[in-house]
């Protein structure tokens, strides 16, 4: 019997998580306070993130350990199998080995518990009573309900209006776990109040929601934000995937030739890639592939630049790919990684080449979906479809070459309470989508005479 699953017992379990920035063959660029135009320093964040989160952002450290709190939980559904996509392959035929992290099996069905969990403890452990935070299609929200309510803290989600309204399973979720999800822009804070004096139908985007997070969690000194992607900490905690995937692939002989995720704000795709491009920075030769959304093309088409990571500017300014704080998708995206920008550590691997970066349309990811769904049964969550074409491009690719490639990605979640996406996909409800030239110049006047990196 061919094997299809390499499973870690949990006495395997990676027991700390690995800090990339130690190991940058170049510096990255500082975030900026935006009133002083210098570095932020960690006290300039207090207000907004528990210390304890903060010390890791700044971290140098090149290995942080995992509290056994942390680890106990993990381990509800931790570690993940690393499973080989047989079916899909056979579907492809291409001389391709396809090996995927499943990340869909966690209780809130993504990787965003490898974070959601780590944060809501150390906020915990700071004294913080409740925690206000964002969330686009609504993994996110669902995993920090979750895990809030393992350490027994109060949530609050202020979840993007289309999604709120294109996902309501997931905001039911939110409220299964005890969570408050309020649809975003919001009448709840002045951020939101700005942006529906101006469009009373607007769709809203995260830079919208992270705006009323923070607004929400500064007004209570026992509460703070936080972010379900982009910052180093949360890079940091999902690199368990990757570590995982490192030790499953030890045992089977095997190394990948590639490694891809999706990418919206970065975190399920550094989840994975860290521990690899480490490999790829000391010399092992693998591609990192990062699969963005055509309506949302931050690193294939959006400046590396200085930009804030909210609409309404509460942020400091980030050294990332964007397009610009004020972007907002076009409501006919259904494929979710809405976000504005990219995780600084991403953009600068980019930036660097370490990292490529591609783009696809809508109905190539459905598609693609579509293809997995029917060989290999698990429906995936339209994020995930992104890297799912990605593979079949990959796959082509060898194809074409004739030569054999191991491929590894990140499945980062199910799809199956996104099924309105599939159903629209499937009553050609759905088009091709990307911005255009104009679109996005006019969507980046909204940093021009900022700071360059």
């Amino acid at each position: 019997m061919e094997q299809v699953k390499v499973i870690l017992a949990d006495n395997e379990i990676p027991r700390q998580w690995y800090n990339i920035l130690p190991d940058m063959p170049t510096p990255m660029h500082p975030p900026l306070h935006p009133g002083t135009g210098k570095p932020v320093e960690p006290q300039d964040l207090a207000a907004v993130f528990p210390m304890n989160l903060i010390e890791q952002e700044v971290s140098t450290q090149s290995w942080i350990d995992i509290p056994e709190a942390v680890l106990e939980k993990y381990l509800l559904w931790r570690p993940t199998p690393l499973c080989r996509a047989r079916n899909f392959e056979k579907l492809l035929d291409a001389p391709v080995k396809i090996y995927y992290k499943n990340e869909g099996v966690s209780a809130p069905g993504s990787h965003k518990p490898n974070t959601a969990i780590p944060q809501a403890y150390y906020n915990k452990v700071f004294g913080i009573r409740r925690i206000s935070t964002e969330t686009g299609a609504g993994q996110w929200g669902s995993a920090l309900s979750m895990a809030c309510r393992m350490f027994g803290l109060q949530c609050r989600v202020f979840m993007v209006r289309i999604s709120y309204d294109q996902k309501p399973y997931r905001r039911m979720m939110m409220s299964t776990w005890g969570a408050e999800c309020i649809p975003s822009p919001s009448d709840f804070t002045r951020a939101g109040r700005r942006i529906l004096s101006d469009d009373p139908e607007s769709p809203g985007s995260l830079g919208i929601a992270i705006s009323e997070a923070i607004e929400d969690a500064v007004g209570d000194e026992k509460a703070r934000y936080s972010l379900g992607s982009v910052l180093n900490h949360v890079l940091l905690h999902q690199t368990i995937i990757g570590l995982e995937a490192h030790r499953q692939f030890e045992k089977i002989g095997e190394y990948p030739d590639v490694v891809m995720g999706c990418a919206g704000g970065g975190s399920n795709f550094a989840g994975l890639s860290l521990p690899f491009v480490r490999d790829k920075i000391h010399g092992r030769e693998v591609s990192i592939i990062a699969a963005e959304p055509a309506s949302c093309p931050t690193l294939t088409r959006g400046p590396f630049a200085y930009d804030f990571g909210d609409t309404a500017m509460t942020t400091p300014l980030l050294p990332m790919h964007t397009l610009g704080h004020g972007f907002i998708p076009a409501s006919i995206h259904a494929g979710g990684l809405r976000y504005h920008g990219m995780a600084p550590i991403v953009s600068h691997l980019v930036k660097e080449g370490i990292v490529q970066a591609q783009a696809y349309d809508q109905i190539e990811t459905f598609t693609a979906g579509l293809k997995w769904a029917q060989s290999e049964g698990f429906i995936p969550a339209p994020e995930t479809n992104h890297v799912i074409a990605a593979v079949v491009r990959e796959a082509e690719l060898a194809r074409q070459e004739g030569t054999e490639k191991v491929i590894l990605f990140n499945w980062s979640g199910h799809g199956i309470i996104d099924l309105p996406a599939y159903d629209a996909f499937l009553s050609g409800k759905l088009t091709q989508h990307a911005l255009t030239d104009e679109e996005i110049r006019e969507a980046l006047k909204s940093i021009e005479g900022y700071p360059k990196p």
